[in-house]
């Protein structure tokens, strides 16, 4: 069974972080039109006369529960799991990390308007939604690329592996090797349980998203422009994803958040 966030707000924040929230809503003309339109229905209804500096307290107590208990932590479960991910995820070569509960797998409300089976990345947030039916979305933590080596765009799932081979890049070889020409797959390669290949039209970007030997970095700007994923949650995503799917990656600065004049409100 699912069971409900508490520690954290439905947007992944815990509750004091929604006093930005409360500032940047309390002097937005959204909220002042709340307080007149809750006026005109107190009139409305010949209800009593209502100073409206009590109007004002009463819709600004409501918005630090905007965005609460709107997020349902998802359980982690090895449903999607094969008998040679339990073994290879059984001896890992490194240690499990306690990632921060907001990077952990959520069921969130979606109101973009993206369709189901598309995966988003919120780059800023360091978000991967796999959108649902019904507004509502899959939201794992992720790392992302530092951002001079980020993706973003428009792409479409054009490969799917299981425990991939990892070929460095030149550029990663110049960069950070030297390195084998090929790694092979385990829990040891960088890429981890699961590998979604990125490309646009018929062409390779050489961007995936994947697993990762190194789940500390969950929630961070790390990466060498891949986006890295739990190996728990590569693994779910892996099994509900399709060849073709559309994938939209968010660039810096243009959060799914800020979109909803805020936080995003999971």
């Amino acid at each position: 069974m699912m069971r409900q966030s508490s520690a954290v707000c439905g947007d992944g924040t815990r509750f004091v972080e929604h006093a930005q929230l409360f500032h940047s809503a309390l002097f937005s003309a959204r909220f002042w039109q709340h307080v007149g339109l809750l006026g005109a229905l107190l009139s409305a209804i010949r209800g009593p006369a209502v100073p409206r500096s009590l109007l004002v307290l009463f819709v600004a107590a409501m918005l630090p529960l905007g965005g609460c208990m709107q997020a349902t932590l998802s359980p982690s479960t090895d449903a999607s799991m094969t008998p040679r991910d339990r073994q290879l995820l059984a001896h890992t070569p490194y240690a499990q990390a306690n990632v921060p509960e907001q990077y952990l797998r959520h069921i969130v409300d979606y109101r973009r308007k993206e369709q189901p089976g598309t995966i988003l990345v919120d780059t800023d947030a360091r978000y991967l939604y796999y959108v649902l039916p019904d507004g509502k979305a899959i939201r794992y933590g992720v790392a992302v690329g530092e951002e001079a080596m980020a993706f973003s765009g428009v792409a479409r799932v054009g490969r799917l592996a299981e425990w991939p081979d990892w070929v460095p890049t030149a550029d990663i070889q110049a960069r950070l090797g030297p390195y084998p020409a090929r790694v092979p797959g385990g829990p040891a390669n960088p890429l981890g349980a699961r590998g979604i290949y990125l490309y646009v039209g018929n062409k390779d970007t050489l961007y995936r998203i994947h697993g990762t030997n190194q789940p500390e970095y969950i929630g961070q700007a790390i990466s060498s422009g891949c986006i890295r994923m739990r190996n728990e949650d590569v693994i779910d995503l892996y099994d509900r994803v399709k060849l073709g799917s559309t994938v939209v990656v968010l660039p810096p600065g243009q959060s799914a958040q800020a979109e909803t004049g805020g936080r995003w409100r999971g």
